[in-house]
């Protein structure tokens, strides 16, 4: 049976998380996203059976694929970089972590409008700077939040951030208190809903955690090493 250790992988998960949530002391609700990426449809089916409901894909194309195969109705996140000529096919996914620029959102509030529902999206800011990682500077989001709330075709759910890899827990916490605020900025500006921050991956969700994250997004530490 493939994934046949998920089940006590993800007790020792959520124990950790519970732990994070006393920690931190923000009373943020946390929704596990089973990152699912490069496995065949037997890893969004064994996260089913283990109790997850949310499953996070990088590629388009792969997710659509995976979808055909997964009868089990899950909720399907886009967590990679979204290339403006497939929006069009964003139709089986419950959320896009990954809205990282003026033109991705024009497109994605056109493809809302043209199906008559809105695209729920985050707003990806990049807090750290890295020139190798996508997403608003967090300078840019007041005046981009004010212009996201003329477009009719998105609905903004909150902010997705990722950390830099091998920093200590310093930094980390920079970063994830800086995707906090610009989630804050967004509500102060009109967009309600924004309540979600997705931020932490296997190496770091519990002290995303204790920064406020609600949604964390995690492969390695689910289903194990991926094969080189």
């Amino acid at each position: 049976m493939p994934f046949q250790d998920l089940p006590g992988r993800l007790a020792s998960v959520r124990d950790a998380i519970e732990r994070a949530q006393a920690r931190g002391g923000r009373g943020n609700a946390v929704t596990i996203v089973a990152v699912t990426k490069t496995y065949g449809p037997d890893a969004p089916r064994a996260a089913w059976d283990a109790g997850l409901r949310d499953v996070g894909e990088n590629k388009v194309q792969e997710a659509v694929g995976k979808m055909a195969e997964v009868a089990a109705p899950l909720r399907w996140h886009l967590i990679g970089h979204l290339q403006r000529n497939k929006v069009k096919q964003l139709d089986g996914f419950h959320l896009v972590h990954s809205m990282d620029s003026e033109r991705l959102a024009d497109a994605l509030a056109a493809h809302g409008v043209a199906r008559g529902r809105p695209v729920d999206v985050l707003v990806q800011v990049n807090v750290s700077g890295e020139g190798t990682k996508g997403g608003y500077a967090p300078a840019q989001l007041e005046r981009e939040a004010e212009r996201l709330r003329g477009l009719a075709g998105l609905r903004v759910r909150g902010v997705m951030t990722m950390a830099p890899f091998d920093v200590d827990e310093g930094v980390l916490r920079r970063v994830f208190a800086g995707a906090r605020s610009c989630a804050e900025r967004l509500r102060a500006a009109g967009h309600e809903e924004a309540t979600e921050l997705s931020m932490g991956m296997s190496g770091d969700y519990e002290v995303a955690v204790e920064e406020g994250a609600t949604l964390v997004r995690l492969g390695t530490v689910l289903f194990g090493a991926r094969a080189a």
